[in-house]
């Protein structure tokens, strides 16, 4: 394969209507995988509020002391460490937005709330863009989040991104600020015509009854900024960066990473509104092995179709349930074990847009990835 991975040949998923349907897939699933443990859930948590903790500790006791040129090495390696864990941190905010973290929706609301705005994310704006990610997978004009631009969308300047400059900035942007332009400018988000975010109540996302819970994150990030107010004046603006701003930034890169690779390979079809249901749409994710990342996410790396499948389901079931499953998924799974940097270079490369096969008339609401101008 060369550099742009375009000699590589990747076989496509089925994009028929599978013939099964989700209740087959639930009956398959040990019980006890749909079982949400209120103490083992909050295992997780003080687990990684354990880490993140430890990790500040030596931040602010050994490393800050710390004089060139030992410094350049230690803060890299403290951000890097401390975002993984942040992420994962994250994470569990996300699986209790799904009600995935107890039987109790009050302390699933609570530890989401908490998780999400102490990471300066806006918990139930977020929360409810999400929820329409699930109900939209993979559909070309609903889709929530990273739904795909059609090939007769794009323009002239589009070139310049289908480049090997073009997709290394691509790439950078996703990496450093891909989570941030999604909750304020919408980039990479379903089009609604007009400006939106994730802080604007009258946001086109959001129905009347949401949003009055995205006023109240909008508070809770209010009161947060006014925390790090606090801090900064206390300790200094450097120190909030080092300590607080560096390592957020990596957890969101992750983030970032994980979920578009989640949904971005050449084997998915998407589907437009003349093919689109929700179970074809939910099979049209994949499964990725990403070594330490996947512990460190809560599986939801190579745990994600069947998240897709039953998303009040807790992470600890993710590989048992996934296991249950693949036998009736067959070729209708999607798993892929290649490394995360490759994997990212492949996509960029090669999913750079979709269209329906020419000359498939039967399948003209079936679109596939493909990066020819």
């Amino acid at each position: 394969m060369d550099s742009s991975g375009q000699d590589e040949v990747v076989k496509r998923a089925p994009s028929a209507n599978p013939p099964f349907t989700l209740g087959d897939l639930k009956k398959a699933v040990p019980p006890h995988c749909f079982n949400r443990s209120l103490i083992r859930s909050f295992y997780y948590l003080f687990r990684d509020l354990f880490f993140i903790s430890l990790f500040y500790y030596v931040a602010a006791t050994y490393i800050i002391p710390l004089q060139a040129p030992l410094s350049y090495v230690a803060w890299p390696v403290y951000w890097c460490l401390q975002g993984c864990v942040q992420m994962g941190f994250w994470l569990l905010g996300h699986e209790s937005g799904h009600q995935g973290f107890s039987d109790y929706k009050w302390v699933n609301e609570t530890v989401g709330y908490f998780i999400h705005t102490s990471m300066l994310s806006p918990y139930f704006s977020w929360k409810y863009s999400h929820r329409r990610h699930h109900s939209n997978t993979a559909s070309v004009e609903y889709d929530e989040a990273y739904p795909p631009r059609t090939k007769s969308s794009l323009g002239y300047a589009d070139t310049l991104f289908n480049t090997t400059p073009g997709r290394l900035f691509r790439l950078v942007i996703l990496c450093a600020i891909g989570f941030l332009l999604y909750v304020c400018f919408n980039v990479a988000g379903r089009k609604y015509g007009r400006y939106t975010n994730h802080f604007d109540p009258r946001s086109p996302i959001y129905s009347e009854s949401e949003r009055p819970y995205v006023v109240l994150s909008d508070l809770g990030l209010l009161v947060m900024y006014y925390v790090l107010y606090k801090v900064a004046m206390a300790q200094g603006f450097t120190w909030l960066v080092l300590v607080y701003f560096a390592p957020m930034v990596v957890a969101y890169a992750i983030l970032a990473i994980i979920t578009w690779l989640n949904h971005t390979h050449p084997s998915l079809p998407h589907y437009d509104s003349t093919e689109w249901n929700w179970l074809r749409g939910s099979l049209s994710t994949v499964d990725r092995d990403m070594g330490f990342l996947n512990t460190i996410s809560h599986h939801l790396c190579d745990g994600h179709v069947v998240h897709h499948m039953f998303s009040t389901m807790p992470h600890y079931h993710f590989k048992e349930a996934t296991k249950a499953i693949k036998p009736i998924l067959g070729e209708y799974y999607q798993f892929d074990d290649t490394p995360v940097i490759k994997a990212m270079w492949r996509e960029a490369t090669k999913c750079f847009y979709v269209e329906p096969d020419e000359g498939d008339d039967k399948n003209r609401g079936v679109y596939w990835f493909g990066n020819k101008m």
